[in-house]
Order: structure tokens, then sequence, then C-alpha cells
């Protein structure tokens, strides 16, 4: 398992709010930190990965399992 610093619970959310979340963990951390979201929205892993490729943080790791995402972010 991976260590995270802050963990964002977006389940049962609908796009965009699990992404507005992660957002706003995002701004509460400190470079390096890594976020663990969890997101049962289908298309998370799409609005979560072009932000993420568009302003430089990295998914370390990305989970999918019945119907669950979990990403694990680290802060650039």
């Amino acid at each position: 398992m991976i260590e995270f610093d802050l963990e964002i619970d977006a389940s049962g959310l609908n796009c965009p709010l699990p992404l507005l979340r992660l957002k706003k963990g995002l701004m509460e951390s400190e470079p390096g930190d890594v976020i663990r979201i969890i997101a049962t929205d289908p298309a998370a892993h799409l609005d979560i990965g072009v932000y993420t490729d568009q302003v430089g943080h990295k998914i370390v790791e990305f989970l999918k399992e019945d119907g669950v995402q979990i990403f694990y972010i680290r802060k650039k």
C-alpha cells in the first residue's frame, strides 16, 4: 500500500465534483505530498488524468475495481 498524506473520498459524486475536491486538496497540500482520492464517477480517470498532465502533478498509482477508482497523486 502506498503511503499518503491526505485522503479525499469523492464516492457517489459526479463530474466535476471529484476533480474540484482534488483541486482543493492540492491547494491545501505541500509539494511532494501524496493525495489518495477515491471516486466512483466512471469519467473520473479522464478528468483527473487530463488535469494532472496539464498542471504537472504525477499519478503515482491508479487502481480500478468494482466501479471504484483510486488515485494516488503526488503534488509537484
